[in-house]
């Protein structure tokens, strides 16, 4: 195991901001998980980085940046219904989906080409097309850096809302996410109905969709809409579509009459952020080397040599020309380093 100076992170985050990190080291072992959160001579501030695939960095990282790689997959229970898998937190999120669907288990299809690793999907409680992924986790096991000891947290214990949990506030760097144990399907509910899923599906002809074509649907859709981040910095989306009081919604109906929306509850409605981006003409803008991408208003993104602070100060005009526009603060989705 080695610890290393001055070390760039443009390669570990996929806006490819380059900023440098005070100290930086590689997670491969859980033994070295406890070794680097428990040397005395090392930064007591500690940096958990996954795949970079949801982070913003703004300045130079003080302290020690744990990348973690912790690589793993294993069957910890299986029964007639379901089988429990153990995924260590550096596997690659899609690759995890990929290789469910090839077993015919069912679950993570919807979440399928979300960029980052598993030990970032309960963090963020990572979710698109109608599904999250608190549905399917049973466990989370992490190293506590100040106690000292591995931990588990039960589905419950993660205090999973919108894309948040526990993990994201009170345990944000105290914790290193080791692995995730999730409960998947033998038996398939597919959900298609939200976003552009059945349109797909239509669209491929598919008649009879499996948990293969329900991912190759999404697959699709998010392809089209989405940057790639190898050829152009992103972080997907940026920020979280706001939740509001259903008054307020059916006042902003009577002005604008095409505004979309999803039910939450009796008396709560979501909008989508990206919508309320675009009607304030921020869609395609760009300012620099920053900007908002030209097929997905909640993308904001890096066209090459971008910093981080250009694009914190785009997405800060946004937030204010929604506000006020709208009435609706918009929410980052982004962790901000």
């Amino acid at each position: 195991m080695q610890i290393f100076k001055s070390v760039s992170l443009k390669p570990y985050n996929t806006f490819g901001i380059n900023v440098s990190a005070e100290f930086y080291a590689e997670l491969t072992h859980e033994a070295e998980v406890q070794e680097l959160c428990s040397d005395p001579k090392l930064p007591a501030k500690k940096n958990i980085l996954g795949g970079g695939s949801n982070v913003l960095l703004t300045k130079p990282v003080a302290g020690l940046t744990l990348r973690n790689c912790l690589k793993g997959i294993a069957v910890l229970e299986e029964n007639e219904e379901h089988v429990w898998l153990q995924v260590k937190a550096g596997e690659i999120w899609h690759d995890l989906v990929l290789r469910s669907i090839a077993q015919n288990l069912s679950g993570l299809e919807n979440l399928s080409l979300i960029p980052g690793c598993v030990g970032a999907a309960p963090m963020q409680n990572i979710g698109a097309y109608g599904v999250e992924v608190k549905d399917t986790i049973d466990e989370v096991t992490a190293w506590h850096i100040y106690d000292q000891e591995f931990v588990s947290f039960k589905n419950s214990e993660c205090r999973f809302g919108y894309r948040d949990s526990i993990f994201k506030h009170g345990l944000k760097n105290k914790v290193v996410i080791t692995s995730v144990t999730f409960r998947l399907n033998k038996s398939h509910q597919l959900n298609t109905s939200y976003g552009a899923v059945q349109q797909q599906l239509d669209l491929m002809g598919v008649s009879v969709p499996t948990i293969k074509s329900v991912s190759d649907a999404v697959i699709a859709i998010r392809s089209s809409k989405l940057p790639d981040p190898k050829q152009v910095g992103n972080a997907g989306s940026f920020f979280k579509n706001p939740t509001i009081p259903r008054q307020q919604f059916l006042d902003l109906q009577e002005r604008y009459l095409t505004i979309p929306s999803y039910p939450v509850s009796d008396d709560m409605v979501k909008v989508p952020a990206g919508w309320l981006i675009e009607q304030t003409n921020w869609k395609g803008y760009r300012e620099g080397e920053a900007g908002v991408h030209s097929k997905q208003a909640l993308v904001l993104v890096n066209y090459g040599k971008a910093k981080g602070e250009e694009i914190w100060s785009l997405s800060e005009k946004i937030l204010t020309s929604v506000k006020e526009k709208f009435g609706i603060e918009l929410e980052r989705e982004v962790n901000v380093w």
